[in-house]
């Protein structure tokens, strides 16, 4: 009986895209709709993930070897796109047989039937452990950009644009909270004074020093200790009523005296000392958190004014 050339014809382009498949680092796959068990699975699933080929028998299986991080919401996707016939990416944390965890990109196609029912899902799942690896990097990365884009170099606390922000969401907060928001400005009085007599070296080491005991003064989470400017500092305490701001600055005035950084410069006192300006609101809409802002700069200029190494406070009253 004469060989039909159609069948050696397809058994060779049978063996052509099966030698293709299983040669490409992407691992071919698929799973019969109905049945939901696999009809097929590249043997380079072995080498990747250490199951034998065999093992691969039903979507059961896929998702058992999965991250239980990713198992559900990956799951929930993956059937609810493949219902609505939609083509779809997924990546997922898929277990390996050593216990350790590789990162898969399945990349799925739905094969429909002449009446729009699903008929089986076809894909590849690929390894992209050294993309997530890289894109991990980068976020690692951003991150600790960002954090150095909101501390100030030379003390290590929050900069001015990190109080800017923080600033104005307390404020928000406390409007919508309608919480009393407390904030502190500090400066270092006669510092051109000290940076002159003991130079830029010894004035940044001061600089840095009472950084460090503003902040010590400040235990609580919510709290933050600022650079403001170059010998300015500021505080900002949300959900602070007055007194509580008040306690704060007695505590820093307490703490520089006993410190006692000399400085030769200054015209009354031997060592350094703070002025300070404490203020307190209970915001509404009606306010203005700039011109608070300046309230506060105000009650600092009146410390200076009335002698300073001190503090000048008073909270802003609402009107009715």
């Amino acid at each position: 009986m004469p060989k039909n050339p159609f069948d050696e014809q397809q058994l060779s382009n049978d063996m052509f895209y099966k030698t293709l498949l299983e040669s490409t680092l992407a691992i071919p796959w698929s799973i019969d709709w109905a049945t939901k068990t696999f009809s097929y699975i590249g043997p380079q699933i072995e080498k990747l993930l250490g199951w034998e080929q065999d093992s691969w028998k039903s979507v059961q299986d896929w998702a058992d070897r999965m991250h239980r991080d990713d198992r559900d919401h990956v799951l929930n996707y993956c059937v609810s796109q493949s219902i609505a016939g939609i083509d779809h990416e997924a990546d997922y944390r898929a277990l390996k047989a050593s216990g350790g965890y590789c990162w898969i990109r399945d990349v799925v196609h739905v094969v429909r039937k002449e009446n729009g029912e699903v008929e089986r899902l076809v894909g590849f799942m690929f390894d992209i452990s050294e993309r997530k690896k890289k894109e991990e990097e980068l976020k690692a990365l951003h991150r600790k950009l960002e954090e150095f884009s909101y501390k100030d170099g030379l003390t290590e606390i929050a900069n001015r644009r990190l109080f800017d922000d923080f600033y104005s969401r307390e404020w928000n907060n406390a409007i919508r909270e309608q919480k009393p928001l407390s904030v502190i400005l500090i400066d270092i009085d006669f510092f051109k004074q000290y940076n002159d007599f003991n130079g830029h070296i010894i004035g940044d080491a001061c600089i840095k020093q009472i950084a460090q005991m503003l902040e010590s003064c400040c235990v609580r989470p919510r709290d933050l200790v600022a650079r403001y400017g170059g010998e300015e500092f500021a505080i900002v305490l949300p959900d602070t009523p007055l007194k509580g701001a008040v306690q704060i600055a007695e505590d820093i005035l307490r703490m520089m005296d006993q410190a006692k950084l000399p400085h030769r410069a200054s015209p009354i006192s031997e060592n350094v000392s703070l002025s300070l300006g404490v203020k307190c609101i209970c915001p509404t809409e009606k306010d203005d958190k700039i011109h608070f802002l300046n309230m506060v700069d105000k009650n600092l200029f009146k410390a200076k004014q009335t002698g300073r190494k001190r503090f000048v406070a008073d909270e802003t009253k609402i009107m009715v």
